[in-house]
């Protein structure tokens, strides 16, 4: 790489081990994706879904078709991802929550931290880490600034404009703006034109995309190409929710399905959804065009996922905040020249809590010890081997998912469970937790749990 000055290039190597015949260290692109399912072109979530850039990347990418994260929730989820501690190690289960107040991250190394320790300038845009708690302390350049990590968006007038009262933000529709006065597309601006420099150091350059979080304003174009005619709601079945523990029920938003059909809003919601996930696609397309049009593009990774699921309506449940399937599985994919395959799929569950430890090994640091996650660079280079790291997911003490091969397994804070086979019952419309023959599956799931279950850190 010609940016790197002869004298730190001399130190980059004999940091990471290798030989000065060697290539240099890989830069990393970091993207991140806030609020985004399985409703994409390449994983089949949604038959009306139009991701042709994420499609694009991922036919160069490997795909792990069973990604899920740490917490169905954005502050817990990113605490986690970028610690690489877990949720019921730290404390921190709640969007609420200052992820530094916990004892146990406190002084922790973030990723970009530990990227910065070991000869990287890391610098980034847009909401990597939970919008209420930004981390100055990680990064050697932000923007906008440390303290806001994306630019604000245009907001239609006469809110809402889906027509629930009293809505707050779970809003969609169209905004009077240009697709450059979005936040996300000056986020993009900003990436792209950090890609266009010159660097003594390899970079790891954080790109975070706030849409398809709530509201689902964007402009009108992206709603154009979903014709409310053309819409498909998700599948639902009747009574889908008699099966499941009070514990379970209780994390379903019932009200927020009532107010969708009650105001006709069901189709227009999906449009919404599908609209900004479009809209973030082509953002996505932007950046990754720009790195491919760099001098950089053969040796730098690029890492992509999304920090939770959503459901729209399954189980008359929306948003995140549960621990289900279509709300904990999300979009992980990696480009590494010379070691992911293009196109590949690799369908063991694995979890986002494995990204911290992954990057490291691609890179050539040395392992960071406090990681609880596990490299998937094995399953890179052999996505077909056997599997048996189990995917676990928090959200809130002691109530945890465990997914393993085709099941997962629920357990809340009373005791009461569920357990769902995906492979026979994609949609857990049936709870096998009660029935005898499956008692052995049950116990060995369970043996996954964390045997750690910290208490809650207090909100500020």
């Amino acid at each position: 790489m010609k940016h790197i000055k002869p004298l730190v290039f001399l130190c980059v190597v004999l940091l990471f081990g290798c030989q000065p015949e060697d290539k240099p260290p890989p830069n990393v692109l970091f993207i991140c994706i806030d609020d985004l399912n399985d409703w994409t072109g390449f994983l089949g979530g949604h038959p009306d879904a139009k991701t042709p850039r994420l499609d694009q990347l991922a036919s160069e990418s490997m795909v792990f078709s069973r990604a899920f994260c740490p917490a169905p929730a954005c502050n817990p989820s990113r605490a986690s991802i970028l610690t690489g501690i877990r949720p019921s190690t730290s404390g921190v289960y709640f969007n609420p929550q200052p992820w530094r107040s916990s004892p146990v991250l406190k002084d922790i190394l973030t990723m970009p931290q530990y990227f910065r320790e070991h000869g990287y300038v890391v610098k980034g845009s847009g909401k990597t880490f939970h919008g209420s708690f930004p981390d100055s302390a990680s990064w050697d350049e932000y923007w906008p600034s440390f303290t806001q990590q994306k630019p604000g968006d245009p907001m239609p007038e006469n809110r809402p404009i889906n027509g629930i009262p009293n809505t707050a933000h779970f809003d969609w529709g169209p905004v009077n703006a240009s697709k450059e006065e979005m936040g996300d597309w000056q986020v993009a601006d900003w990436v792209i034109d950090q890609l266009g420099k010159d660097y003594d150091k390899p970079f790891f350059l954080a790109c975070g995309f706030f849409r398809p979080h709530l509201p689902w304003f964007v402009p009108q174009e992206y709603f154009d190409r979903f014709p409310l005619d053309g819409i498909s709601l998700p599948v639902v079945k009747e009574n889908d929710t008699a099966d499941i523990p009070e514990a379970g029920k209780a994390l379903i938003k019932f009200r927020d399905h009532e107010n969708v059909t009650k105001y006709n809003q069901w189709t227009r919601a999906v449009q919404g959804y599908l609209a900004s996930g479009n809209f973030v696609d082509e953002c996505v397309g932007r950046v990754v065009d720009a790195l491919e049009n760099s001098e950089f593009k053969d040796n730098t990774i690029i890492v992509l996922w999304s920090d939770h699921g959503w459901n729209l309506g399954e189980k008359q449940h929306w948003r995140k905040f549960a621990l289900w399937e279509n709300t904990t599985r999300t979009l992980f994919m990696v480009k590494a020249p010379g070691i992911s395959g293009d196109g590949s799929v690799c369908s063991s569950p694995v979890n986002l809590l494995d990204v911290y430890p992954t990057l490291v090994e691609l890179c050539g640091l040395p392992p960071n010890l406090k990681n609880e996650g596990t490299s998937v660079v094995p399953l890179l280079k052999s996505p077909d081997q056997s599997w048996e790291v189990p995917s676990v997911t928090t959200y809130g003490k002691d109530k945890h998912a465990v997914r393993l091969r085709n099941w997962r397994y629920i357990q809340y804070d009373d005791g009461s469970e569920e357990l769902y086979n995906l492979e026979k019952d994609p949609s857990e419309w049936t709870n096998l937790a009660q029935k005898p023959e499956f008692e052995s599956i049950k116990m060995e799931l369970k043996k996954h749990l964390p045997e750690l279950n910290a208490e809650s850190i207090l909100k500020n």
